[in-house]
């Protein structure tokens, strides 16, 4: 079973949900689906728990 993140734009607000697959190294810049800012990855997590699993996947 995949698991799946929480993410959050600290600009705009949107809110998903992603897999940590699909998703950069949490130090890489990222860009918000709706708004385009751009940050790194760590910066959208939504809760710790949701940076931890981030960490935590195989690159």
């Amino acid at each position: 079973m995949e698991a799946f993140v929480e993410l959050l734009c600290p600009e705009c607000t949107k809110h998903w949900e992603a897999t940590p697959a699909a998703l950069p190294d949490t130090d890489e810049s990222f860009d918000c689906p709706d708004c385009g800012e751009r940050r790194p990855l760590s910066e959208f997590a939504r809760t710790t728990r949701d940076l931890e699993v981030l960490r935590e996947a195989p690159s």
